[in-house]
């Protein structure tokens, strides 16, 4: 009987190593789904970002101020297009394919969307006076990071997370994502360098990032600097169909 407990202790053993090391070694492809390449009769710019070049689409080219939007994980952000063009009619938008999505060279990592978003950021105040980021879902990471290392004039997060690395772990509880984690995305850590007025956009039934992510990075701004709106019936990948969502981004932006 002894041997034979040692032994079922053993494999438990062994299977809770197997999944920690699964989850280690292929933590990148459960975060990014990269997008194929679209082609659109919409205007495309190429943006280098270090060795890298990164496919970006433009809406309403010739405006002086600019709107930014970094999409899902797994969203051709050309989808946007359309809608973003009929509200943005006094805007510039640039949609972002990051590294490794839709066009855009190399392969995504925490560090490097940084660093792109940055490189975008920097080319587009050259011919813009000012600049609004939307972030979405994994955006709201990438768009967090750049409001606390730029100027930027206003900050739309839809269906944000306080970090991945939350998320992750209220996903496999029994797991230590915090030293399995690669990449974080810690955004409740830079809301304290985040100077921008910001609009948090919460769907009601987000069966992806937890609603208590979300609040917990809405928590952690000063009251007077952030709305929060929560819309009521949708899910994670429907909060934009919802008549709400675009009317609070023509009306903040």
């Amino acid at each position: 009987m002894q041997i034979t407990i040692i032994s079922l202790l053993s494999l438990s053993a062994l299977a809770y190593l197997g999944v920690c090391t699964l989850l280690y070694t292929a933590q990148r492809s459960i975060l990014y789904y990269p997008t194929p390449e679209t082609h659109a009769p919409t205007e495309q710019l190429r943006i280098a970002s270090g060795a890298e070049q990164l496919k970006v689409w433009r809406l309403n080219a010739g405006q002086p101020r600019a709107i930014i939007y970094f999409g899902g994980n797994a969203e051709d952000v050309h989808g946007n297009a359309q809608l973003f063009e009929q509200i943005f009619g006094d805007a510039t938008v640039y949609l972002v394919n990051y590294r490794g999505y839709g066009g855009s060279t190399g392969s995504p990592t925490e560090d490097g969307l940084y660093r792109d978003a940055e490189s975008v950021f920097d080319a587009l105040t050259k011919v813009h006076s000012s600049i609004a980021i939307i972030g979405r879902s994994l955006g709201s990471g990438v768009a967090t990071y750049l409001a606390s290392v730029r100027d930027i004039e206003k900050l739309v997060l839809v269906t944000p997370f306080d970090s991945i690395e939350n998320v992750a772990s209220s996903r496999y509880p029994i797991f230590p994502m915090s030293l399995l984690m690669k990449d974080k995305f810690p955004s409740i850590d830079r809301v304290a360098s985040i100077g921008s007025h910001t609009l948090l956009l919460v769907a009601e039934h987000d069966e992806i990032i937890p609603r208590k992510h979300s609040t917990a990075l809405a928590a952690a701004f000063p009251p007077a600097q952030v709305d929060v709106h929560t819309i009521n019936d949708t899910t994670h990948n429907t909060i934009d169909t919802a008549p709400e969502y675009r009317t609070l981004l023509e009306e903040f932006l």
